[in-house]
């Protein structure tokens, strides 16, 4: 563990000078208490008897979960850690309702994850509708709202809660829903735990913790350590992480201070062409490289006012960075209109224009020249190329909420300001393929040529108002309105660029209103209407102009305006519990404004060329239902959902991989009509949960899921003739035997019938049809899809000390 030290000594000196002044200055309001000791009337609040979740942004008072009118989903930390699951996305995926993911990249930290179907993405370009929330400040990053799993310290967080809704108060992303994460605490968790497993695909996992309180004093202290090969070639991961937090409370307050800090390495390998699935390890092309970093420091405080108010907040400061490199293959290779139908030639060069004999007359002369130009090639034309990109970003901000406690209301008054600073760059090479199956991409030896450099700020501003009252006690009312104002200013760094410029702001007034009727204390039934934003992200306005297509998620050349997406959600359930069983049912309509796509540019056939546009309305509609039970050593849950996806607006888009395109001024396109099914989002999923104690100290779980088929990426009208991805079932199994008082020995088996499926698919042009080698001459169209991981098997130790 001493490794951890070296590399937290070996991280780059960071300015936090501004986020140490938002510290101090929350320090400052809140001065004044006793160093005492007492019982914090905050905590008395906070009883284990009621579930309270958070209505608000800002860690306050909380919510009874029998007040929230919505189909809430919340689990604490003993459940998280009896699955012993690779991270936090593993275990939402395979034990919340609504909630599916896809595996485009093919790395356990790097998954698509969906609930309802809004999206929570690490990838650049990804259309982010669910805001995520830690210790209650925002995790999306600033540039492109992009979710990275592998900074989230699984074994810090303390509970995870999924509120449904377009949640006005939230602010931005919040479209769909809000996860919220909440960290430990050493109050809540004294004494140490180790724990170790390892086991398929080389896979090595090392989690510490420790937690202690002195006085009105705590700490707690959490780390990471993974590693893996991967279950496909070229597909390794190693990621770290560090969580440390100090708190200190009184009778009228408490404050913690955090610190998260992460450094990884995720190498992914693409979707593969089903005409490849005959070996599901191999990697289409090679590499595609993140490294990110991460330093983020956090705050949160509450204080009882002398007249029984409450003052919270939030400040914060993050530092973070990302590197990527990416193999693309050239679908200009040798050019277009059909030249590449002609040459025949391989990808193990690049070849000039005085090589070429592209008409044909046995001679190299100017006519071939000039096809070689018309065609796109420059004095050489190569059939692959490396594509990198490093973002940086600094972000901070502070939230401020006054929440009065009246006879029948709970009012909350808040506002947040959040900023962010994007420093993003692009380069490429040309490149040439390797010999044999392997298609790693070789530099010409050319160098990089820097492609784009800009600068992005991103201001986000918001005021709100909150009011739960009991109208009676069975009745209650949870009204909230936030008014949000998003300024983006877009800059060339470059001076090559000028199109880039731009500045745009977005504001709007996004209401919000639920009942709750409570006829008896096991049984709730509530209604609900609201209404939230969307802003275009910086890579989404820097890649909205279809005469200047990105490369994704790379290269941006140009800055139109794009309107933002307004949610409307409206949703009717109920939920009951009694003495060993609960269950839940909702009915939910969520509508999206303007929702905006990524369209593939003309010429483009691998599906990573094209720009952003809104594309009118889309929906998604559906219901779910959930029931659970225990009797004796014997527990069950099962959770089935319904969610109609679709498109409710008319347009053309690029998809020359599509069957059913037709040509309309030389684009290949396909119309999209209300109705048509969005693309890699299961109408139906059941997932269900069977455990057994034995012997008071043996349990073992049994995870089902099914997930049903999907319409892959560039068949948004539904009417290609390679038809869906197949559905499929992944069933799980853990094991933990509690050896003694402190050791706990596991077992687990993850795809246990070893299942071969796929999650996600987009169509595109296979370029490696017959020998596995880059023949520009043979290429065609055909389904490209992210498969699933094979059955894998995992045994490890943990070891509890003096919790």
């Amino acid at each position: 563990m001493l490794s951890y030290g070296v590399y937290f000594l070996k991280l780059r000196v960071i300015d936090m000078s501004r986020g140490l002044s938002l510290i101090v200055f929350f320090l400052s309001v809140i001065s004044g208490f006793s160093t005492v000791h007492a019982e914090n009337r905050i905590n008395e609040l906070e009883t284990d008897s009621i579930q309270l979740i958070s209505t608000t942004p800002v860690p306050g008072l909380g919510t009874d979960v029998r007040k929230i009118p919505g189909n809430v989903q919340s689990v604490d930390n003993e459940t998280l850690s009896e699955q012993n699951s690779m991270n936090a996305a593993e275990f939402i995926e395979r034990n919340l309702n609504s909630v599916s993911v896809t595996h485009a990249q093919n790395n356990p930290f790097m998954p698509d994850l969906m609930y309802r179907g809004q999206m929570a993405s690490p990838l650049l370009g990804n259309p982010n509708g669910l805001a995520v929330f830690m210790d209650g400040t925002k995790m999306n990053e600033p540039f492109g709202d992009t979710l990275k799993w592998d900074f989230i310290p699984q074994n810090a967080i303390s509970k995870i809660s999924i509120i449904p809704g377009s949640n006005a108060v939230y602010g931005l992303n919040a479209l769909g829903g809000v996860l919220s994460l909440t960290t430990k605490s050493g109050f809540q968790n004294p004494g140490s735990t180790f724990s170790s497993y390892g086991g398929s695909w080389s896979r090595q996992n090392y989690e510490f913790s420790y937690g202690m309180s002195k006085d009105n004093k705590d700490f707690f202290f959490a780390g990471t350590l993974f590693d893996e090969d991967g279950f496909r070639d070229s597909s390794d991961s190693n990621v770290k992480q560090l969580f440390f937090k100090f708190g200190q409370e009184t009778e009228l307050m408490d404050y913690d201070i955090s610190l998260t800090w992460a450094d990884s390495l995720l190498n992914g390998t693409q979707a593969l062409p089903v005409s490849f699935l005959g070996n599901r390890e191999q990697a289409y092309t090679y590499p595609d490289t993140n490294e990110n970093e991460l330093a983020f420091l956090n705050m949160t405080w509450r204080r009882f006012t002398e007249k029984n108010n409450l003052l919270s907040g939030v400040a914060y400061y993050r530092e973070y960075e990302n590197e990527n490199m990416n193999s693309n293959v050239n679908d200009d290779f040798i050019g277009t209109s059909g030249l590449s139908n002609t040459t025949g030639l391989g990808g193990a060069r690049c070849y000039e224009e005085d090589e070429l004999d592209l008409d044909g007359d046995g001679d190299i002369d100017a006519a071939d020249e000039t096809l070689f130009e018309d065609a796109g090639g420059d004095d050489a034309e190569c059939p692959g190329a490396n594509e990198g990109s490093t973002t940086k970003t600094t972000s901070y901000g502070a939230s401020l909420q006054w929440t009065g406690l009246f006879s029948r209301h709970v009012l909350n008054i808040g506002s947040a300001l959040d900023i962010g600073q994007s420093n993003f760059s692009n380069e490429e090479e040309s490149a040439v393929f390797s010999s044999g199956a392997l298609r790693t991409t070789t530099s010409t030896g050319e160098g990089f040529e820097n492609e784009v450099q800009a600068d992005a700020d991103n201001q986000y501003f918001g005021l709100y108002v909150s009011d739960m009252y009991d109208v009676t006690n069975q009745i209650s009312v949870l009204s909230s309105l936030r008014w949000n104002q998003a300024k983006i200013n877009i800059a060339d760094g470059s001076g090559a660029n000028p199109a880039l410029n731009g500045k745009h702001t977005f504001e709007r007034f996004n209401p919000a209103v639920g009942v709750n009727y409570n006829p008896k204390p096991g049984y709730t039934t509530f209604v609900q209407y609201s209404e939230g934003m969307r802003a275009p992200t910086p890579i989404e306005l820097t890649c909205a102009d279809p005469d200047a297509p990105c490369k994704l998620p790379n290269a941006f050349l140009a800055d139109p305006p794009l309107d933002m997406i307004v949610a409307k959600t409206i949703e009717w359930g109920a939920r009951g519990y009694g003495r060993n069983y609960v269950w839940n049912f909702a009915i939910y309509n969520t509508t999206l404004e303007d929702d905006i796509q990524f369209i593939n540019a003309a010429g483009s056939t691998i599906g990573n060329a094209g720009f952003f546009d809104n594309v009118g309305e889309t929906q998604r509609q559906g219901f779910e239902v959930g029931m659970g039970w225990e009797l004796g050593d014997f527990g069950f849950r099962a959770d089935y959902s319904y969610l109609d996806a679709t498109f409710e607006s008319t347009f053309d888009i690029n998809s020359p991989n599509n069957s059913s395109h037709r040509t309309v001024n030389g684009l290949e396109v396909i119309t999209v009509n209300p109705g048509n099914k969005m693309p890699n989002i299961p109408e139906q999923t059941l997932k269900a949960r069977f455990e057994y104690t034995a012997f008071g100290t043996w349990k073992t779980g049994i995870t089902a899921n099914y997930f049903s088929d999907v319409y892959a990426r560039g068949d948004e009208n539904n009417q290609d003739r390679n038809g869906t991805i197949d559905g499929y079932t992944v069933v799980n199994l853990d094991s933990t035997y509690k050896a003694s008082k402190s050791i706990e020995i596991f077992l687990k088996i993850t795809n246990l019938f070893d299942e071969n499926f796929e999650s996600f698919g987009i169509l595109g042009e296979n370029f490696f049809r017959n020998t596995g080698q880059f023949e520009a001459a043979t290429r065609a169209s055909e389904k490209f899809v992210g498969v699933g991981a094979p059955i894998g098997a995992f045994i490890g130790i943990k070891y509890n000390f003096g919790s």
